[in-house]
C-alpha cells in the first residue's frame, strides 16, 4: 500500500510544538525556502533589532558606544555569550568578531607551533575550500611548505569521512588538527569528542569548524574539551548576510597571547588608556582585533533571541524529524529516478541538511527555482535541501519532494543550460 504522504506531513505538522516560529520569519510569497543552510531567512525579531541599532546611530551618533541599549562597546562579548549555549560553552568561552576565514587564520596563527619534526597540519579533502587556502597560508607564513606539511585526510566514498582514518593519521608529525563539525556536501556529522580526546592523547591541539553545524545542532565545546572552534552566523543562526562571525576558545587557554593581535582585543577596563604594550584580555575577547561592524552584527539580538526561546535541542529534534521524513521519501519515491542519499541515515551523525544526488544535480536546482523552491547546489551532484526546524514544514518537504519528482519525470531540467551560475 502506497503511503499517503502529504496527509502524514499535515498530521506531523499540526503536532508540531515549534510551529509558532514559523509566523516570526519573513517566508518567500508562494514558494519553499530550502536553503537556509547557506542563509537563513530574516525574522521579524531580527529586523527589528537592526532597525534598533540604526535608531540609536540616529540619535546618538558616537554616544551609542556607551549609551545605546544595548551598548555597541560590548557587542562582541555579549552576542558571544548569547551564543554560548547554542556551542556548548560557558559565556566568556565565545565572541562575536571578524568572519569564518579571518577567525580561523586568527586562530591557527595562535594554535599552530610547528616546531622539530612536529610541523604539519592534519585537515580533510572534504572540508569547505576557504579553510585549506588559510591553512596553506598559515603553513607558508610560518616557514613551511603546503604539499608537504599539510596533510589531508582521505574519503573513501566521496562523501564522508572515517574518524578512524584520521586518528591513524596523528602522528608525531603534526602539530595541528583542524576539521569541519559537519562536512559542506554530505552533512556528516563527525564525533568531535573521539577525534578531541584521541588529539589530545597524543599532544595535539585541535580547532573545528562548526559553520555548516551550529544552529541546528547542538554542541558541547567545553566539555569535549575542543581547543578552539569558529562559525558564521548568517546560516543556520539566520543573521543575515554578512552578519559576523564568531570563534570559541577553550579557557585552559586564555593565558596565550593571540596569534594576531588588535586593540579590540586589549584588556576591556583599560582599552582606551591607548597604550602600545599590547595586554589581551583573558578571555575569547582577546581574539577580537577590530571594531566590530554593529549594523552588520544587530541583527543577532533578535536571531539569537527565537535560539533562547526554543532551545537547541528541540531545535535539533525536530532538525532529525525534518531531515528523516526527507530522507524516507527520496528513498521510496525518487531512487527509480536516479536519485540518491548522500548523506548518512544514522541520525547521530546527520547534521542539518540533507544531500540528494543526481547526475542533473545542477539542471534539477535551475528546475526547482523556477517552480519557486530554493535549494542550492554543490558540484559535483548535489541538491542541498535544508527543511530548518524554526520555519520550514513536512509538508513543504513533502511538496519539494514531489517537485523532484515531477522534474525527472517529465525531464523538465532540460529547458536549463548545463552551465552553473557564479553564485550555486
Amino acid at each position: 500500500m502506497t503511503r499517503d504522504w502529504l496527509s502524514e506531513a499535515r498530521v506531523l505538522d499540526a503536532a508540531d510544538p515549534m510551529k509558532g516560529f514559523r509566523g516570526r520569519f519573513h517566508l518567500l510569497k508562494e514558494g519553499i525556502y530550502m536553503d537556509g543552510n547557506s542563509l537563513g531567512l530574516a525574522s521579524v525579531d531580527a529586523l527589528e533589532s537592526l532597525e534598533r541599532a540604526t535608531e540609536e546611530w540616529r540619535r546618538r551618533g558616537i554616544g551609542g558606544w556607551l549609551d545605546a541599549d544595548p551598548d555597541w562597546f560590548s557587542y562582541g562579548e555579549r552576542i558571544g555569550a548569547e551564543m554560548a549555549p547554542i556551542v556548548g560553552a560557558h559565556p566568556d568561552e565565545v565572541v562575536m568578531v571578524g568572519s569564518t576565514t579571518s577567525n580561523l587564520h586568527s586562530l591557527v596563527a595562535t594554535f599552530y607551533e610547528p616546531k622539530g619534526e612536529r610541523r604539519k597540519i592534519l585537515a580533510d579533502e572534504l572540508t569547505f575550500p576557504t579553510d585549506l587556502y588559510a591553512l596553506e597560508s598559515q603553513v607558508s607564513i610560518k616557514g613551511g611548505d603546503p604539499s608537504r606539511d599539510l596533510l589531508l585526510a582521505r574519503s573513501a566514498d566521496g562523501r564522508t569521512l572515517d574518524e578512524g582514518d584520521i586518528i591513524d593519521m596523528m602522528d608525531g608529525t603534526v602539530a595541528l588538527v583542524m576539521l569541519p563539525g559537519v562536512l559542506y556536501r554530505s552533512g556528516q556529522l563527525l564525533d568531535m569528542r573521539r577525534l578531541t580526546k584521541a588529539a589530545h592523547e597524543r599532544g595535539i591541539p585541535i580547532g573545528f569548524d562548526i559553520a555548516h553545524s551550529v544552529g541546528s545542532v547542538p554542541h558541547r565545546l567545553h566539555d569535549d574539551d575542543v581547543d578552539f572552534a569558529f562559525w558564521c552566523t548568517y546560516k543556520h543562526l539566520n543573521g543575515g548576510p554578512g552578519s559576523p562571525a564568531a570563534l570559541f576558545v577553550n579557557r585552559r587557554h586564555f593565558g596565550r597571547a593571540p596569534g594576531l593581535a588588535g586593540w579590540y582585543g586589549y584588556v576591556k577596563e583599560r582599552q582606551f588608556d591607548m597604550s602600545i604594550t599590547f595586554e589581551h584580555a583573558h578571555s575569547a575577547g582577546a581574539w577580537q582585533m577590530g571594531t566590530p561592524g554593529v549594523l552588520s552584527a544587530a541583527s543577532l539580538d533578535g536571531a539569537l533571541k527565537l535560539f533562547k526561546e526554543a532551545g537547541i535541542d528541540a531545535v535539533r529534534k525536530k532538525s532529525l524529524a525534518l531531515t528523516g521524513f526527507l530522507i524516507e521519501m527520496v528513498d521510496e519515491r525518487l531512487a527509480h529516478l536516479g536519485y540518491e542519499v548522500g548523506s548518512p541515515r544514522d541520525p547521530e551523525r546527520r547534521g542539518g541538511h540533507v544531500a540528494v544526488e543526481h547526475d542533473e544535480g545542477w539542471r534539477i536546482c535551475c528546475a526547482l527555482k523556477k517552480r519557486g523552491i530554493i535549494p542550492d547546489f554543490r558540484p559535483p551532484r548535489v541538491v542541498r535541501l535544508a527543511p530548518v526546524a524554526l520555519y520550514n514544514t513536512f509538508e513543504e518537504v513533502e511538496r519539494t519532494v514531489t517537485a523532484l519528482a515531477e522534474i525527472v519525470e517529465g525531464r523538465k531540467y532540460e529547458a536549463f543550460s548545463t552551465k552553473r551560475d557564479a553564485v550555486s
